[in-house]
């Protein structure tokens, strides 16, 4: 019978492994070439299991929903390394997967999956994802929202590997390079993403040569088994019952018709059992989500509610969640999925939000912005001699919640992806960036409101480039609750400089557009979602609304047709 691991020794190896993870992180940050990667943050590095591909730990620096499809690539690679003998891994050996149907989320996240061997043990795998610029496909940087199959949103790739025995293959670098855009900048990020796994494995062979590898694995199934009890005692807390909530798509970006999320969760002693059925058959364009990014979603959607619990497989043992077949959230080969991971994970998220703040008004909140406002734009940019391809990441407003007023710029829901430098895109890129403020007056109206999105203003300072978006809540605000009202909406518009004046367009999807045409001195404007109201307007506090028409956040005609109350106000306060 094994002797049962101390606490002292179980905590010092859960933090060990999470430094583990987060070296990685820090190791692909800073060696990432770019700045979506370096600056923006869009990756994640992990742990799994040997045998079966589970989660053992992630880096704090990662993206929350690559927590659920990063264990499922992980399993898809462990399949199919099992499956033929020219597969099997070695050490060394570096897999390379982002086959968004094999657990993945769309093209551009590329997945790096690695063996980790100890004393000639296969004991663990090293993995880690990278959002790459570009993957190919019909428009720079990949989203493209007119999508009807995947092969047109770029280079889609089985797990293969890249590194045998530590030997990069020159080859399969070559078939890559030539299906993708800016190809001699993605070196620098593909050495950084297996020097980060390189670092994984240095540390995990120190933390098992310090504690042993049988006290370690011990350590992991022990930690595995308390996030699960640790959550089955948090889901016990719920009223036990059926609750019901959904969620909005404006569009898939080639019918023009809104797509429904309808989530009933039924909580039952220590479990939630997630339904999704009668939500929206699969679409034509690029807003179906593959099954993995569907379950990572309700995942983090459950990790928001309740933070404290750490993450390893464990912790999402106790949710059940049925396969929404025939539906937009369980795409299969070829649908197209470029913004499911973005996206549609935000408004999965948001249908859990939505079915549970009734009954956990003091832990759920008003919806976020919910979308990562997804903005490409590629070129040539004639003073440098060289093509170009930049991805903006926006922040938006977070929902009032019980007790406060939500956030304004904040990271989405999926993640904590940030928005990149603004002098560090005008270095990289011929940009100027004009404005950059509150997107005022956004905010969900509440006893605590929503905070707010952000406006932004692009020019094209040189060249031509193409333009291409997509984004969400274009046609309907972040919601509010409990009587709290929704927040502002997402707003694209393209001014292009002509003869006889400045053209304004506006993408017909509001919030989705592809291979718009722009020049030198046309500009690109964004307003992001604010988040929604949380609570009756009415009982917003007088003090609370006169600092707000103080600073600026709301005119005075919107104070008093939204919260129903005077600015006078202000009076009180001061």
């Amino acid at each position: 019978m094994a002797k049962t691991i101390d606490p002292v020794t179980l905590v010092v190896i859960q933090n060990g492994l999470q430094q583990v993870c987060n070296e990685m992180d820090l190791a692909f940050c800073r060696a990432a070439f770019s700045p979506v990667i370096s600056e923006a943050l869009d990756r994640s590095d992990g742990i799994y299991h040997g045998e079966t591909g589970e989660l053992i730990a992630q880096g704090e620096l990662g993206l929350p929903v690559f927590v659920g499809t990063m264990q499922f690539s992980t399993q898809a690679v462990i399949e199919r390394a099992r499956s033929s003998p020219l597969l099997a891994p070695k050490p060394g050996d570096v897999y390379i997967v982002n086959d968004p149907y094999l657990g993945g989320t769309h093209l551009m996240d590329v997945r790096f999956v690695k063996p980790f061997f100890y004393k000639g043990r296969l004991f663990a795998w090293l993995a880690n994802t990278g959002h790459w610029p570009d993957i190919g496909g019909m428009v720079p940087g990949g989203f493209s929202a007119n999508a009807t199959e995947v092969e047109q949103e770029g280079l889609r790739l089985p797990p293969v590997k890249l590194y045998k025995q530590g030997e990069l293959d020159q080859e399969i670098l070559s078939i890559i390079l030539s299906n993708i855009r800016i190809a001699d900048q993605r070196i620098g990020d593909i050495k950084a993403q297996a020097a980060a796994l390189s670092i994984g494995e240095k540390r995990l062979t120190a933390l098992l040569d310090r504690y042993g590898d049988d006290v370690v694995e011990q350590a992991i199934e022990e930690l595995k088994q308390r996030a699960s009890q640790q959550m089955r005692a948090r889901i016990s807390t719920i009223p036990d019952g059926t609750y019901e909530g959904s969620a909005v798509v404006d569009s898939d970006g080639v019918v023009d018709e809104p797509l429904l999320i309808r989530m009933k969760i039924e909580k039952k002693g220590d479990e939630l059992h997630f339904d999704m059925t009668g939500s929206s058959p699969p679409c034509s364009g690029p807003m179906n989500s593959v099954i993995a990014t569907t379950y990572s979603s309700i995942y983090l959607a459950v990790k928001h509610i309740f933070p404290d619990v750490p993450i390893n497989a464990g912790t999402f043992t106790p949710l059940k969640i049925k396969d929404p077949h025939d539906t937009f959230l369980y795409a299969r080969y070829p649908r197209p999925v470029s913004g499911c991971a973005a996206e549609v994970s935000q408004r999965i998220a948001e249908a859990v939000f939505n079915a549970l703040v009734k009954a956990l008004p003091d832990r759920l909140f008003a919806a976020p912005a919910g979308t990562s406002g997804n903005l490409a734009l590629g070129g040539y940019d004639p003073k440098r001699g060289r093509s170009y391809v930049m991805y903006v990441i926006s922040g938006g407003g977070y929902g009032g919640w019980y007790g406060g007023d939500g956030i304004s710029n904040g990271c989405s829901t999926i993640g904590i992806s940030k928005t990149t430098p603004i002098e560090v895109m005008e270095q990289y890129y011929p940009v100027l960036f004009e404005e950059y403020s509150l997107h005022e007056g956004s905010g969900g109206a509440g006893q605590y409101r929503g905070g707010f999105g952000v406006n932004y203003t692009i020019r094209l300072r040189r060249g031509e480039a193409r333009a291409s978006m997509v984004m969400d809540h274009g046609r309907t605000g972040p919601r509010g609750v409990l009587g709290g009202e929704d927040g502002g909406t997402n707003k694209v518009a393209i001014e292009t400089v002509q003869a006889n004046g400045t053209r304004v367009y506006i993408p017909p999807h509001l919030s989705k557009d592809q291979d718009i045409r722009i020049k030198a001195g046309d500009r690109v404007r964004v307003s992001t979602p604010g988040g929604g109201g949380f609570g009756d307007p009415a009982k917003r506090d007088p003090a609370a609304i006169a600092r707000d028409l103080e600073r600026g956040y709301y005119t005075e005609r919107q104070i008093a047709e939204r919260f129903r109350q005077r600015p006078a106000a202000r009076t009180a306060a001061e």
